[in-house]
């Protein structure tokens, strides 16, 4: 293992697209890890460098299902889990970032206080060379998951100590609305159990990354 600053990830990034039209990094890992906080910094490196332009960012949270559709499911007390997400139209939209190019590309954001996707959110211009998108379920070994891992170039996995995990996660929901006993519970009951499942994947990954308080190491 190795401490590897921002700067040495983003030439990673980079170097990833090469003599592609575009390149798509997939960063992943369980929830409260660090995958956003990565993939922002990574953003601003390459932009530094390569210009904005030409580095884009789809987070995979726009494929939430939305609470109508988890209510008909009976899945709303679940939310978060893999099957709460439209795993499949997401696959289609990295395959159409590949396949497409030259055309923008809409894609759904998330607003966090709402916890509701929001259509064509993001938009992925024609100048886009690489495209970070991340995700807790990135590297399952399931048929719909792994019809989106198939267009990543590569797949980073990211984690952290899990007492930070936690606690980042019960901050997370009291911010955007939880009390505390109901975040500590959700975190506990719900995305604990996906954070088990999503760690049984990481051996799957391209590259390795753990956020340290001292930066990021691989």
């Amino acid at each position: 293992m190795r401490h590897d600053g921002i700067d040495q990830l983003a030439d990673a990034a980079i170097a990833l697209v090469g003599e592609r039209r575009r390149a798509l990094l997939g960063i992943a890992g369980a929830p409260g890890a660090g995958k956003s906080t990565l993939a922002e910094a990574l953003l601003v490196r390459v932009a530094a460098t390569q210009g904005t332009d030409w580095v884009a960012h789809v987070p995979m949270d726009g494929f939430h299902l939305a609470d109508v559709q988890l209510e008909r499911l009976g899945a709303r007390g679940r939310k978060g889990a893999p099957d709460t997400f439209d795993a499949d139209g997401y696959a289609d939209l990295l395959r159409r970032l590949l396949d497409h190019p030259d055309q923008p590309i809409y894609a759904p954001g998330f607003e966090r206080t709402l916890e509701q996707p929001i259509a064509a959110a993001v938009v992925v211009p024609p100048s886009a060379r690489l495209v970070v998108t991340e995700g807790n379920y990135l590297l399952l070994p399931q048929p719909r998951w792994e019809a989106a891992r198939a267009q990543l170039t590569e797949a980073w996995y990211v984690t952290t100590h899990d007492d930070a995990r936690q606690a980042r996660l019960v901050d997370r929901h009291v911010a955007f609305g939880k009390d505390a006993e109901s975040a500590a519970r959700w975190v506990r009951e719900t995305d604990e159990a996906n954070a088990a499942l999503i760690s049984s994947a990481s051996h799957r990954a391209d590259r390795l990354i753990v956020n340290t308080p001292d930066g990021w190491v691989c």
